[in-house]
């Protein structure tokens, strides 16, 4: 039963809409969790990029576009218009000039690449996911940076922390994740959470999982002297001090952890597969890495089901225009302050 429940989430994906709607082009793309999302919506990838050579053979073998190489080294001139630019790009810390916050600010870092691209091709709007982290990096003044910078181009923008955990997916996964419209009449909202994935959708039924990803007993044991799980299936997790807790669900999955940091009811290791569930890649999707690369990209991936809800609130909301229902589509969280912070929203 377990497997039919699976294999009815995870096996084929999305349907694909028969009416390609938008164009997008998908940065620091990873194995394309934004191309997911896109793909599942009605979007056409005209363009990826990624530097990882081991991430760019899966990005081939899954979607037939081969990503270009170095963003930083990619004349905009080069990239094809485009309706929407999705991101997911590394937090770095700005070199801030003087008092005002601007484009020059974010020159020498990978989001000005991001910054360039849109200034040069101006798409309809765009989509950023980066760590939690970024909405307090260096005090808040990495997001204000952004921001200020996103404006500057043209850009309403605003911004939330989303979890993975909220929309379908069995991982405690927050994100900060940025959204643009050139035309400032949109009144997007954040979607909804709507409550998590389970569990024992994304795990391989026991007996079924090959030796070589069960923890040895001696890692085994010590868990077991730390902790007495009262789920299952659970995730075991142990953190940097060594404290060792359990979930009914994971929590994020990192590119650079442990070979231990996670273990299916302490006993053994997340499949490649299973982590790939995690992030809410269906099972279509192609392993053409090895099994340590697969770790890495599913780490390093965006959780699909996250950005599939933000970019069809985005796409929804175009139709909308700020006054024609009275309100402005606000939701209830922790939101900025007055002047430009006024367009941002942090949804918890």
């Amino acid at each position: 039963m377990r497997g039919q429940a699976r294999a009815s989430v995870h096996e084929s994906g999305p349907p694909r809409p028969s009416r390609r709607v938008f164009t997008y082009i998908d940065l620091f793309a990873g194995i394309g969790g934004f191309h997911q999302a896109g793909d599942a919506l009605g979007g056409r990838c005209v363009f990826a990029s990624e530097i990882d050579a081991e991430a760019r053979r899966a990005y081939a073998a899954n979607y037939g576009l081969e990503p270009r190489g170095d963003v930083t080294v990619i004349d905009a001139e080069e990239i094809p218009d485009h309706d929407v630019l999705f991101a997911g790009f590394p937090c770095q810390p700005f070199s801030i000039i003087g008092n005002r916050l601007g484009f020059d600010d974010a020159r020498g870092t990978l989001f000005f690449e991001i910054a360039r691209i849109l200034r040069a091709k101006r798409p309809r709007f765009f989509i950023l996911e980066n760590v939690k982290q970024l909405s307090g990096h260096d005090k808040g003044r990495t997001l204000e940076v952004i921001v200020a910078v996103l404006e500057e181009i043209g850009y309403k923008t605003r911004w939330a922390v989303l979890n993975a955990l909220d929309f379908g997916l069995a991982q405690k996964r927050e994100r900060t994740v940025i959204v643009g419209f050139l035309d400032h009449g949109v009144d997007f909202s954040f979607p909804r959470p709507v409550g998590p994935g389970s569990l024992e959708d994304v795990l391989e039924p026991e007996g079924s999982v090959d030796g070589r990803f069960f923890a040895s007993p001696r890692i085994v044991g010590k868990r077991l002297e730390k902790h007495r799980s009262e789920h299952f299936p659970a995730i075991w997790h142990e953190n940097k001090s060594g404290h060792v807790a359990s979930y009914p669900f994971s929590c994020a999955l990192r590119a650079g952890a442990s070979y231990n940091y996670l273990l299916v009811n302490g006993e053994r290791r997340l499949t490649p597969r299973e982590m790939l569930r995690l992030q809410g890649f269906p099972d279509a999707f192609k392993i053409v890495c090895s099994d340590s690369q697969t770790r890495k990209q599913a780490g390093n991936a965006v959780p699909v089901n996250v950005i599939k809800a933000v970019l069809e609130a985005a796409l929804h909301a175009e139709g909308k225009i700020v006054g024609q229902s009275g309100q402005s589509g606000r939701q209830s969280g922790q939101s900025g302050q007055s002047g430009r912070e006024s367009e941002r929203q942090s949804v918890q």
